[in-house]
């Protein structure tokens, strides 16, 4: 009798504009993206949220994590306006990445592309929220609240 082959869990292959890897210890990720939800990982140990998600910590060393689901509205602590692009990112120009404050923890993402460059302020309230892209690949961005 042959061995069974094991089967190689590639959900992360749709994550991102450009997916630079597919398999992650956290693929549950894609399924929650996909249902609409956007989560990080908490450590049940110290208590310590990651995002994006992460499957241990490096704070006491523990692999004993929950999901814990981003939401409400972050301020937005820092963004830059970017007129030169990565390969693969080229035919998105311009766009802005981006970074909020829910207070416990950071987010770093895209803003929008439909939220005008000219209203983009620090302080300003916004919430990550998940997005298909047109490829159908996908990822969160950040719009105003």
């Amino acid at each position: 009798m042959g061995k069974k082959k094991k089967e190689v869990d590639d959900r992360f292959k749709k994550f991102g504009t450009v997916s630079f890897t597919s398999i992650t210890k956290i693929n549950d990720f894609i399924d929650y993206l996909e249902q609409g939800k956007l989560m990080g990982t908490r450590c049940k140990g110290c208590g310590i949220l990651f995002f994006p998600p992460r499957a241990d910590c490096y704070k006491c060393l523990s692999s004993d994590m929950e999901w814990v689901e981003v939401s409400g509205t972050g301020k937005l602590a820092t963004y830059s306006k970017l007129e030169y692009a990565p390969i693969g990112f080229g035919d998105d120009l311009p766009y802005a990445i981006a970074v909020l404050d829910y207070g416990d923890y950071k987010v770093f993402g895209r803003i929008a592309g439909d939220v005008p460059q000219d209203e983009i302020k620090v302080g300003m309230q916004m919430k990550a929220v998940v997005n298909t892209l047109p490829n159908g690949q996908l990822n969160y961005v950040f719009e105003k609240a």
